[in-house]
């Protein structure tokens, strides 16, 4: 079973509203005790001017965690005041010379268990001494226990309760106890909020810390990957690169230099790729092993692929492709060139396996900073090969959302109205390190 503390709280609203929902009841509590409930009360009327004069801690009560202090400075100057009132002219304020129906209050004055409970309860920020915030305090307890007695007779107060087993003395003391009692409860309460402040920052800490160490691991090992990759394969591609070339020059025949020429051009554009993808890891790593082998020359600035020749060639497997072109392409890092061409690719490939004659529509959308390419297939009109569909690693979508972040690009894929579609955002320009 839940403990009643829980089941107010399931209640109460959370966060903001929940603390002005208490802010509410606790004015309207202030109130009621100032208004004396039946009207058995010990303030002279005067035509409302003394219920008003009781009023104003009362409603001040509202701005209690915002101005704390104030409201329990303001709550013992009233005390102050009926004091020195009665002390000038007895009678004025309170009937200390009533009838029999009357009673006297439970404790007195009626806010001041409320505003001392405030005082405590809610330091501001950089918050000052427990002392100081108690000054207030101590200010009530000491009019309503040094000065309660002297403003209201032993005489008129059996007259109040019709019942010679009460007294001043007894309110006195009930008064004390109420504001001091309020008064620790609060002492509790900021102690508690500050303990609870502490483990939540405390665990906000370790969050981070955490997240920080994953982070140098992901970098550590990014780091490790990319000089396994200028040490072992960039190495062996560049080999075969310049075996290639020399096939080229040596070869007896012109068929022979055409294939030695055409593996010699597909291992440079995998050194561009290899160095592209090293820079990448490396990115915020000042190490490095030295730059890839390999034929350099002055910087490019390409643009974005055109990607009319991936739509000629799904067209020509009999797959409807519309490319949709928005915007003009800006110039872009050759990182990011690759991976948008990559993600159409892998996109229309999907599409192929897995929606057999469906629609394709291929949506790129150009930016001054970047480039959104959309690939959506409509339902499949028939039923997808299963040789074809189980061919492949799996990985596909997996390996382009990693490629897409690893250049600071968003990926999503999945089912779109009868269809499915994959959704990339490419940064126009990715910082590498130099690999």
């Amino acid at each position: 079973m839940s403990s009643p503390r829980s089941a107010l709280a399931r209640l109460l609203p959370p966060g903001r509203a929940r603390d002005l929902t208490a802010d509410a009841v606790v004015v309207a509590s202030g109130v009621a005790l100032s208004l004396g409930g039946d009207g058995g009360t010990i303030v002279r009327p005067h035509g409302g001017a003394t219920a008003a004069l009781f009023l104003i801690p009362a409603l001040a009560l509202a701005f209690r965690r915002r101005a704390p202090m104030t409201v329990a400075w303001l709550t013992a100057a009233l005390a102050a005041l009926v004091w020195i009132v009665e002390q000038a002219a007895p009678g004025t304020l309170l009937r200390v010379d009533a009838d029999h129906t009357l009673r006297p209050p439970v404790w007195w004055t009626p806010t001041a268990p409320l505003a001392a409970y405030a005082a405590m309860a809610f330091p501001r920020d950089g918050a000052r001494p427990v002392w100081i915030r108690a000054l207030p305090v101590a200010a009530m307890l000491v009019l309503v226990g040094g000065g309660l007695s002297e403003i209201l007779p032993a005489a008129a107060m059996r007259r109040f309760s019709a019942q010679e087993s009460d007294s001043v003395e007894a309110l006195v003391f009930r008064s004390v106890g109420v504001v001091a009692v309020a008064a620790l409860i609060g002492m509790y309460a900021a102690a508690r909020r500050r303990v609870v402040q502490a483990l939540t920052e405390r665990a906000e800490r370790a969050e981070r810390e955490r997240h920080l160490l994953a982070e140098r691991a992901r970098a550590e090992e990014r780091a490790r990957l990319a000089a396994e990759m200028h040490d072992v394969v960039a190495h062996r591609v560049t080999l075969m690169v310049l075996q290639a070339g020399a096939l080229r020059v040596r070869a007896p025949d012109e068929p022979t230099r055409e294939a030695a020429e055409a593996l010699r051009g597909t291992g440079c554009q995998a050194l561009e790729e290899l160095r592209d993808v090293i820079g990448l890891l490396r990115r915020g790593d000042t190490a490095g092993s030295g730059p890839l082998p390999g034929p350099s020359g002055p910087p490019e600035q390409p643009d974005l692929p055109d990607l009319s020749a991936l739509v000629a060639e799904s067209a020509a497997v009999g797959v409807a492709v519309e490319l949709a072109e928005h915007g003009d392409p800006p110039s872009a890092s050759p990182a990011v060139g690759r991976t948008a061409y990559r993600v159409v690719q892998e996109a229309l490939t999907n599409a192929r396996k897995h929606a057999p004659g469906a629609a394709v529509h291929v949506d790129v959308r150009y930016r001054a900073d970047g480039v959104t390419l959309t690939v959506r297939n409509a339902a499949a009109s028939r039923e997808p090969d299963a040789e074809l569909a189980a061919s492949g690693s799996g990985m596909g979508l997996a390996g382009l959302r990693e490629r897409v972040e690893l250049i600071g690009g968003t990926f999503t894929a999945g089912p779109h109205l009868d269809g499915f579609q994959v959704e990339a955002s490419l940064p126009a320009y990715v910082p590498v390190a130099n690999p």
